[in-house]
């Protein structure tokens, strides 16, 4: 292949990369420009996957999957400041995730709730576990009937295989600071001390998520208990129960918003909050990626074509 046929593909290659660079931030540009800029607007805000904490990556070929608890609450506080959001639309579809993030998230709820902007929840397939907390701090909450919810519940698990290292003549040995260093590990078995500890950080952790679950829904702690074992719920049984509203996809949960602020109209507008998404936040996530050295070789190629200079091939 000669130089200049390389130099071309290199060219296209490049142009189809900023091109679908370019097309992951229609959407929000098309979003923002029916917004007048003297609206009102619903600040929608989206919990897609499983949470954890800690950042979104932003890198294009390298992102995480999942929801990042630190981009969540970004645009919640984002919507809590902007003046123009006075309602916000919280659209969840996850299994669940970290407790801990989860609790981070809710605690910007909050203070979204604590500004007097009314916060909607629309779940979507799933919302359930860890992510059943979500809802609880919402002031109005849509599922739809087969929706699955519910499996609220804590759980720690470690595989023992000392038996299998055994019979394989393998040992595990280890230098450690404390008695419990190793807790969990799965080279013994917990002692019935650790045991026991290791319930009681279950059982703190459980009472928290369901003290959660009882004092946002109006609920007897003992009323969360009966169903809190575990069990997975369809939308429609989360609504008997009394941790949803009432039954609406994401449209009817937009509608609600905007009636319950008096905004009007057919188009609802809406603001989304790009955390990570800009273009020179996606190339600096592209640093310690193998990706980002090849899209460096493909822009210096491009800088070579549009130059005077020629380059030698090498054959």
């Amino acid at each position: 292949m000669n130089t200049r046929k390389q130099k071309w593909i290199i060219l296209i290659l490049a142009v189809l990369f900023i091109c679908a660079i370019t097309a992951g931030f229609l959407p929000e540009m098309k979003e923002n420009a029916k917004m007048s800029p003297s609206k009102d607007y619903i600040a929608v805000i989206r919990i897609d996957g499983a949470i954890y904490g800690g950042p979104q990556s932003d890198s294009v070929f390298t992102a995480s999957t999942g929801a990042a608890s630190e981009q969540i609450m970004y645009e919640m506080e984002q919507a809590r400041k902007d003046n123009r959001v006075k309602a916000v639309l919280l659209r969840i579809n996850s299994p669940g995730g970290s407790t801990g993030a989860t609790q981070e998230i809710a605690e910007e709820m909050d203070k979204i709730k604590s500004s007097g902007k009314p916060i909607i929840i629309s779940m979507g397939d799933m919302c359930a576990s860890a992510e059943t907390e979500s809802p609880s701090k919402g002031d109005y909450v849509f599922a739809n009937p087969a929706t699955l919810t519910g499996s609220i519940g804590v759980y720690m698990d470690y595989t023992n295989m000392e038996e299998l290292m055994n019979k394989l003549g393998i040992k595990n040995q280890k230098i450690k600071s404390g008695a419990h260093k190793d807790i969990l590990s799965m080279y013994r078995p917990m002692t019935e001390e650790e045991t026991s500890m290791i319930q009681k950080m279950v059982d703190d952790i459980y009472f928290q998520f369901i003290k959660t679950v009882a004092d946002g829904r109006h609920m007897e702690l003992e009323k969360v208990k009966s169903f809190a074992d575990g069990r997975i719920l369809t939308g429609q049984q989360a609504m008997d129960l009394g941790l949803v509203d009432a039954m609406g996809n994401y449209y009817d949960a937009l509608n609600y918003a905007a009636g319950r602020v008096g905004i009007e109209g057919e188009d609802i507008p809406i603001k989304k909050y790009a955390y990570g998404k800009s273009l020179r936040n996606i190339l600096n996530g592209e640093a310690d990626s193998f990706f980002k050295t090849i899209s460096q070789h493909i822009a210096l190629e491009v800088l070579g074509v549009m130059s005077q200079e020629q380059v030698p091939a090498v054959r």
